[in-house]
């Protein structure tokens, strides 16, 4: 699950970053950022939680 974690956010910051690119939608990141900082650590949170434990497969 990791993996797909990072797959996943790598795949949703460059389809943001493309739109911006291409004047499909404004994107004030600062602002944004400024506002919504706390739900990139509950998406870590989330993440970590939900990756296996190598300990337990022994």
């Amino acid at each position: 699950m990791k993996g797909n974690f990072a797959a996943i956010a790598l795949v949703v910051i460059g389809a943001v970053a493309l739109g911006v690119n291409l004047d499909l939608f404004e994107l004030d990141l600062v602002a944004l950022i400024r506002k919504w900082w706390p739900l990139a650590l509950i998406a870590l949170g989330i993440g970590l939680f939900l990756t296996p434990d190598d300990s337990k497969q022994r």
